[in-house]
């Protein structure tokens, strides 16, 4: 019996973006679009009616605008929802408070429709509307609280807690995440402490400009410094390098960092095969790894290779993440210690560090 093709919403505030995402819709036919809407407003008046299976979502529009829609949409009926930004500096902090928010996915709107970023969006949208529609979502209550960003200086050294005493680096945790990653992340990182005895190394798979906003939206909401890694940088106890989007994140034998923009692994760069393969050669029994939601294989084979090596791994039980295919990639090789749900992987952190002191 031939599966029904998933039914998709397309809102946003230019007609001409509107006839563009529904052609693109269009052309592919396990794909069948039902309906637009203009703005926040229109889009919450329609959902019932039409009753998608999933949402594009602009982010800048009048009337009511995507992130305050889509608290709307996840607190009162949760749909996937793929948020369509901008590239800018302002459009890649709004899509990381959407992904935080509940959001499945994103996809940046080309600068121009021409060439290779056009042929980019008609390619990856409908896969990441697909993916999105498997995705396993729960209602996120609605807060109409302002936002409060901590500025650098005497509040944020108050809010980090006390200095990190070891200045070197003792162990390495090396996480990795794709769809569903900057919410399940934030959830792992609130849970460490600022003086960890361990750096950390993020592998989330997202393209240049948006990694640094994540980088600086977890460093917001967690305990621990988070920063985006630069070249060179001194691996260190209680901090955490992001992978910058088109780099893949390697670890050298002087306890710096390395950024490659050598080909894709998997399909992706940065790769948490390439990041996860980087530090068990250097690191051996000093690493903990952990993969966490997402599409795909990416981290199965680098988990092996930790194993291999002597450290211990954790994945995120495969039923608490919005995709699971990471996971059970990962389950499939055997390649687990613990398998945990996503509340519980911070605690287990600790306490493999705190037993291994």
């Amino acid at each position: 019996m031939k599966k029904a093709p998933f039914k998709v919403m397309v809102v946003d505030d230019s007609a001409f973006m509107r006839k563009v995402l529904r052609e693109i819709i269009q052309q592919d036919s396990a794909l069948e679009y039902v309906g637009m809407a203009r703005n926040g407003r229109d889009a919450l008046a329609k959902l019932k009616g039409l009753k998608p299976d999933v949402l594009t979502l602009d982010l800048e529009m009048p009337v009511l605008n995507g992130l305050d829609t889509l608290k709307i949409i996840m607190a009162e009926n949760p749909v996937p929802v793929v948020m369509v930004s901008s590239y800018t500096q302002k459009g890649s902090e709004m899509t990381i408070e959407a992904l935080a928010a509940g959001a499945v996915d994103f996809i940046p709107k080309p600068s121009t429709w021409e060439g290779e970023q056009a042929d980019e969006i008609r390619r990856l949208l409908p896969l990441k509307i697909k993916k999105a529609a498997g995705a396993r979502l729960q209602a996120i209550p609605f807060s109409d609280e302002p936002r409060v960003d901590v500025v650098e200086g005497e509040e944020q050294l108050e809010r980090k807690g006390s200095p990190v005493v070891s200045r070197g680096m003792d162990r390495i945790v090396a996480i990795a995440a794709s769809t569903g990653g900057p919410r399940a992340l934030e959830e792992v990182l609130k849970g460490l402490p600022a003086d960890l005895p361990a750096a950390v190394f993020i592998t989330q798979h997202m393209p240049p400009r948006f990694t640094r906003s994540l980088a600086e939206r977890l460093d917001r909401v967690s305990q621990i410094k988070v920063k985006e890694a630069s070249p060179g940088d001194e691996i260190r106890n209680g901090e955490v390098y992001v992978a910058p989007g088109g780099y893949h994140l390697l670890a050298r034998h002087d306890g710096t960092i390395f950024l490659s923009n050598a080909v894709t692994v998997n399909h992706v760069r940065p790769s948490a095969d390439v990041m996860m393969e980087s530090v068990a050669e250097i690191f051996g029994a000093a690493v903990i790894g952990v993969v966490l939601t997402g599409m795909g294989r990416d981290g199965a084979a680098g988990m092996v290779r930790i194993k291999e090596r002597g450290g211990r791994t954790i994945v995120q039980d495969p039923s608490s993440a919005v995709l699971s295919g990471m996971p059970r990639a990962v389950l499939q090789r055997d390649s687990a210690d613990e398998v945990l749900s996503l509340n519980r992987i911070a605690a287990a952190i600790v306490r493999i560090l705190d037993e291994e002191r």
